[in-house]
């Protein structure tokens, strides 16, 4: 029971969580010169000593961590996160396995579990998941809207864009993105005058509109998932604040001053 004490204060520690995150970001780093023929050609067998090492750490991590938890260690998601990705690294080189094996550079993943201001950025997108959805759908339906209208009114301007509704469906996504919707709108134009208030409505709904919800649904996730001091902190913090500035003025009573 000591021996397990000990590693748990250990993998716990914010010490071996510095080392751990300093793994990840050098063995993320050997994933990345790997991919260069000159790196790996000239030090290829250095890489993969540092990859394998890496893993090798991370394994003993992991186990030192189911040693001290338990079964506790399974009611963490992120730990269960950590233990898919190492796994995934632990799949044989060579035969049917080897692209399930190149999924080993999600190791570098795991700096969202270790670094606990990245944890809270993904945990807000989860929550925020049942909002976008919704967002989505609503998009979904005024990109169709959209389409079928500018499928009507531009068809007979020959361009190609509008063709169909396949065609302006594609169309009015790269509008909603922002790209290029100025020249689509100016090529409408020369046969189409009155284009530019179809384009206007529907960069006002479609784009402005939209896109803005999506951003404030993940921003008040975040905002109702960041941690809030408690109220009696607050109050104690205030005091502590109202007596430094009584101490300041010169008004304290004398068993207060120092």
């Amino acid at each position: 029971m000591v021996l397990r004490d000990r590693v748990r204060s250990v993998v716990d520690g914010t010490r071996f969580q510095r080392v751990v995150v300093a793994v990840i970001v050098i063995n993320a780093v050997v994933l990345g010169c790997e991919t260069s023929t000159a790196l790996t050609t000239a030090h290829g067998d250095l890489l993969t000593a540092l990859d394998r090492a890496a893993l090798a750490f991370f394994a003993a991590e992991l186990a030192a961590r189911l040693y001290a938890h338990r079964a506790r260690f399974f009611r963490d998601p992120w730990n269960v996160f950590d233990l898919l990705v190492v796994g995934v690294s632990l799949f044989p080189a060579a035969g049917p396995l080897t692209v399930v094996r190149s999924l080993r550079v999600l190791r570098a993943l795991r700096l969202v579990a270790v670094v606990p201001s990245m944890r809270r950025v993904v945990t807000a997108l989860v929550r925020s998941i049942p909002g976008l959805l919704s967002l989505t759908g609503l998009l979904v339906l005024v990109l169709y809207v959209g389409s079928v209208v500018a499928v009507n009114l531009f068809r007979a301007s020959g361009d190609p864009r509008f063709a169909d509704l396949g065609a302006t469906v594609l169309t009015l996504f790269q509008i909603t993105t922002g790209d290029g919707w100025s020249d689509v709108m100016r090529d409408l134009m020369v046969t189409h005058p009155l284009a530019w208030l179809f384009f206007l409505a529907y960069l006002l709904v479609g784009t402005f509109t939209m896109l803005n919800l999506f951003i404030a649904v993940v921003c008040s996730a975040m905002e109702s998932g960041a941690p809030r001091p408690a109220p009696d902190q607050v109050l104690l913090e205030e005091v502590r604040a109202l007596r430094e500035e009584v101490r300041a003025l010169g008004l304290a009573p004398a068993g207060d001053r120092r």
